[in-house]
């Protein structure tokens, strides 16, 4: 993984970002607004996946997760919806504060708001 987000479809690499926190995937998703490729489809490498990712992945619809350090609430959160992942590590948190803000929060557009709503502070 050279970039800290990188989407593949059929092993190539479509799209990539070394932006930090959240705004990858907000990037990414504009990126799909551009190409007839079905997110589900489509793998995705994220150097750090917290909550508030895998929200924003699972609301995507994102096909199969890969995470260099994985938080535990992240993890719950692609149990929870059958999102195939893998990481390289698990911690109990990431520290950050998104994450504790979307603690117990398993509604992915919800979560969005929320997290749209930090972006534009």
């Amino acid at each position: 993984m050279n970039h800290s987000f990188e989407a593949y479809y059929n092993s190539e690499l479509i799209f990539y970002s070394d932006r930090n926190w959240l705004h990858p995937i907000f990037e990414f998703e504009e990126f799909l607004k551009t190409i007839s490729i079905k997110a589900e489809a489509i793998h995705v490498q994220d150097k750090i996946i917290g909550r508030a990712a895998a929200l924003l992945l699972v609301r995507l619809g994102i096909g199969e997760i890969e995470a260099k350090i994985l938080s535990e609430l992240g993890r719950r959160v692609l149990e929870y919806f059958e999102t195939p992942y893998s990481y390289e590590d698990l911690v109990d948190r990431i520290g950050c504060e998104t994450e504790n803000i979307l603690e117990n929060e398993l509604d992915p557009k919800y979560a969005y708001q929320i997290i749209l709503k930090r972006i534009k502070k």
